[in-house]
C-alpha cells in the first residue's frame, strides 16, 4: 500500500491496523542529540486514547509507546525512530456482521474497489487508530519545534454547531473538560447537546483550531510545496476531516480586498502586520506572524441507529451497527490535528535551513 509516508526530510511512515496485532511509526530524519524518553510520546498519546470520558469509545486501550530505536541513553541517535503501540482490547467479533456489506460513511465500499480485499476489523488501516502512528511521531516534532520558541495551541473550536465565545476564551480550560474545548460555558452545552445525540444513538462533528506561533518568517515555498497547502495535505490526511482553513478561509469569499489585505507597519524597529487575514502565510511562505488552522471534523460514521446499504452482492439491506464508537470524534482529534501540523512545520522549517546560501555558507564556516 502506498501513500502511509509523509515529509521528506523529517519524515514518518505509519504502519498496522486496528485490529492487528499492534500499530506504529518509523520517523527518519530527526537530528542526533534530542533529549527523548517515553513519557515525552506517552503524554501526547494519552490526550487520544479510547476511554477517556463518555463522549469517547469505551474500548479499554492503554496505548503504551515503547522506543524500539533511534535512542541511546536518552538521547536521539539521528538514526530512525521506530515507535510501537501493542492493540490489546480488540473485539473483531463485533464487526463479522458488516463483512460482506458497505458501512454507511465509511471506506469499505472503496477499499474493495481498489484492491478487491478489505480488512474489516475496525476498518483495518482506514481506522482512527492509525492516528496512534501520527501522534506518536508529532509528540517529537513539537519537542523539536519548542527547542526552537515554536508553540503550538490546538483545541475544539466549535461543536455541533455550538462555538466557543472568545471573550470568554480561557486556555486552561482545555485540558479541563473532556471536549478540550476553552469555554467553559460552550463546553457546558455542548455536553447536553451530546447527551441527546447519543440518547438518538447519533452522532456530532464539529471544527478543530490550530494556533501557532514564534514560527520564523521565510519558511515555505512558493509553488507546489507552499506552507499552507502542505499543512491543508496535512490536516486533510486525517481520515475524519473534510475541510481545512487557513486564516479568514472561506469567509475571504465574502471580503473586499481593502479589507482582506493586512497591511505592514513598522513598530520598534521591527516589520509587523496590523491584520492576520491570511492566518501567518504569504504566498506559500510564513510572514511571521501567528499561524492559523482549522479543520471540519466530520460526525463519527459508525452509529447505532438502523441504516440502508447495499453488501457485496448488489443486494439492498439495513445494518444496525455495534461495537465500541466515539460519539464524537473531534475530542481526541485534537491532538492529531496538533502533531500533523508540527510534523509539517518541521519538516519545511528543516527545508529552508538551505534556501539561501547565505545560511550555508554561515553554517559551514561557522564549523572551520
Amino acid at each position: 500500500m502506498a501513500g502511509s509516508t509523509y515529509g521528506n526530510l523529517f519524515k514518518i511512515t505509519t504502519w498496522g491496523e486496528s485490529h492487528g496485532k499492534a500499530l506504529g511509526v518509523v520517523v527518519d530524519g530527526c537530528p542526533a542529540g534530542i533529549s527523548l524518553c517515553k513519557s515525552d510520546i506517552q503524554s501526547f498519546l494519552d490526550r487520544r486514547k479510547p476511554g477517556q470520558s463518555s463522549f469517547s469509545t469505551q474500548r479499554s486501550e492503554d496505548d503504551q509507546v515503547e522506543i524500539l530505536s533511534g535512542v541511546f541513553e536518552g538521547k536521539t541517535t539521528g538514526t530512525p525512530i521506530s515507535l510501537i503501540v501493542y492493540n490489546k482490547d480488540h473485539h473483531s467479533a463485533d464487526y463479522s456482521q458488516i463483512a460482506d456489506c458497505y458501512r454507511p460513511g465509511h471506506a469499505d465500499y472503496t477499499f474493495d474497489k481498489k484492491y478487491g480485499f478489505r480488512d474489516y476489523r475496525g476498518g483495518g488501516r482506514s481506522s482512527g487508530r492509525e492516528t496512534i502512528g501520527r501522534v506518536a511521531a508529532g509528540a517529537i516534532a513539537v519537542k523539536i519545534l519548542s527547542m526552537l520558541d515554536v508553540k503550538i495551541l490546538t483545541y475544539s473550536r466549535e461543536i455541533g454547531g455550538i462555538k466557543i465565545n472568545y471573550d470568554n476564551f480561557d486556555r486552561t480550560e482545555i485540558n479541563q473538560n473532556p471536549l478540550y474545548m476553552p469555554d467553559k460555558s460552550a463546553a457546558l452545552e455542548v455536553e447536553t447537546l451530546l447527551k441527546e445525540k447519543m440518547s438518538e444513538m447519533d452522532s456530532v462533528g464539529g471544527v478543530i483550531e490550530c494556533k501557532i506561533s514564534g514560527m520564523p518568517a521565510g519558511v515555505g515555498e512558493p509553488v507546489f510545496d507552499k506552507l499552507d497547502a502542505d499543512l491543508a495535505k496535512a490536516l486533510m490526511s486525517i481520515g475524519a476531516v473534510k475541510g481545512v482553513e487557513i486564516g479568514d478561509g472561506f469567509a475571504v469569499a465574502a471580503s473586499f480586498g481593502s479589507a482582506n489585505n493586512d497591511e505592514f507597519q513598522m513598530q520598534q524597529g521591527n516589520l509587523v502586520k496590523t491584520s492576520n487575514h491570511a492566518g501567518g502565510i504569504l504566498g506559500g511562505i510564513s510572514d511571521g506572524s501567528e499561524i492559523i488552522l482549522r479543520a471540519a471534523v466530520k460526525p463519527t460514521p459508525s452509529i447505532a441507529r438502523i441504516q440502508h446499504t447495499v453488501n457485496r452482492k448488489g443486494e439492498n439491506i439495513d445494518i444496525r451497527i455495534k461495537g465500541r464508537h466515539d460519539p464524537i470524534i473531534v475530542p481526541r482529534a485534537v491532538v492529531v490535528v496538533e502533531s500533523m501540523a508540527a510534523i509539517t512545520l518541521v519538516n519545511q522549517l528543516f527545508a529552508a535551513m538551505t534556501s539561501n546560501m547565505e545560511r550555508i555558507i554561515d553554517f559551514w564556516k561557522s564549523e572551520k
